[in-house]
C-alpha cells in the first residue's frame, strides 16, 4: 500500500467518523442515535475540524522550526559554495558577462 493511499484511507475514515458524530446536530431527526452527550454533541462536535487543522499546523511549524533549529553549518560545504562561485565569476569573465 502506497502512502497515497494510506493517506487517502486514513482521511476518508477519520471524515466518515466525523461525520457519524455530526449527523444528529446535521439532521433534525437523524436514524442514527447520538453516542455522545447532548454538551458534548453540540459544543465540541462542530469545532473539530478546526481543531485539528490548527494542531496540524501547530505540528508542521514546530517541525519547521525544530529542523532550522538543528540546521548544521559545516566549513566544508561553504568553502565548497565559496569555491563554486568564484568559478562561475571566472567563467563569466572568460565569456565576456559583465557583472558587478
Amino acid at each position: 500500500m502506497t502512502r497515497a493511499t494510506q493517506t487517502i484511507s486514513f482521511a476518508l475514515l477519520a471524515c466518515s467518523g466525523y461525520l457519524l458524530l455530526a449527523l444528529p446536530l446535521l439532521m433534525d431527526e437523524s436514524p442514527i442515535p447520538s453516542i455522545l452527550p447532548t454538551k458534548l454533541q453540540v459544543e465540541i462536535v462542530p469545532v473539530l475540524p478546526f481543531w485539528a487543522l490548527i494542531s496540524l499546523a501547530c505540528y508542521l511549524l514546530g517541525r519547521l522550526g525544530w529542523g532550522v533549529l538543528n540546521f548544521n553549518d559545516t566549513e566544508d560545504a561553504y568553502h565548497e559554495l565559496m569555491g563554486q562561485i568564484e568559478q562561475a565569476k571566472k567563467d563569466l569573465d572568460k565569456r565576456k558577462v559583465g557583472w558587478n
